[in-house]
């Protein structure tokens, strides 16, 4: 079921780049925010643009229905510190049931991204917009014991417990004109607990604007 999501989103954002190609430059803007500079600051393109022209929200959210119900919703806030490191941040909530279990999973987590290259068409003149980053992510979850004991076999000692870990991975990101812009995040847990909490990778489709 992951592949095939996984293959709906690559053509997806292969599509979106093809017809991104019509977008003009300075639309792209999610990608260089020193590209945003307002006409006043045109003479002076090295100032940094103003805090609201560097800020950007996103996030992910997925729906699953049926005999696997999954609902999870993940919104981020963040910040363009240089043009091409962002730092973002944001809470996280996820219902989890099937005919064996109900849970909920909630906590949050923060990332720092690293724009590698902002556009392949630069580099590879095919007409495909996409930008390349690496990403380095914290995040922390309060588990309920009964669902940490459903997937790892381990005995069910009532209440919660926290879980942490570092991610680290790499993702595509396609504009799609103005701020906007489709994510796809391959990351590895580096310190996967005993329990299963995360795939390899974990595969993350998110949205910026």
């Amino acid at each position: 079921m992951m592949k095939k999501v996984v293959l709906i989103v690559t053509g997806i954002i292969l599509s979106a780049s093809l017809f991104g190609q019509n977008v003009p430059e300075q639309e792209t803007a999610a990608y260089d925010p020193q590209k945003t500079v307002t006409t006043q600051r045109v003479a002076n393109p090295d100032q940094r643009p103003p805090l609201r022209e560097r800020l950007f929200f996103g996030g992910y959210f997925g729906l699953q229905f049926g005999d696997y119900t999954n609902i999870e919703v993940a919104p981020t806030i963040g910040l363009w510190v240089l043009p091409r490191v962002a730092i973002a941040a944001g809470p996280s909530f996820q219902y989890y049931a099937t005919p064996y279990i109900e849970t909920t999973i909630y906590g949050g987590s923060s990332y720092v991204q690293l724009m590698l290259l902002r556009d392949l068409n630069n580099i590879l003149p095919i007409g495909i917009h996409l930008g390349i980053y690496g990403q380095a992510e914290y995040e922390g979850q309060s588990l309920d014991n009964s669902y940490v004991s459903y997937v790892s076999g381990l005995p069910d000692s009532g209440g919660r417990m926290y879980s942490d870990a570092f991610l680290l991975g790499a993702g595509i990101s396609q504009p799609l004109g103005g701020r906007a812009a489709i994510n796809l995040s391959f990351l590895w847990a580096l310190n996967q607990p005993e329990y299963y909490v995360y795939d390899s990778p974990e595969i993350r489709v998110s949205f910026q604007f």
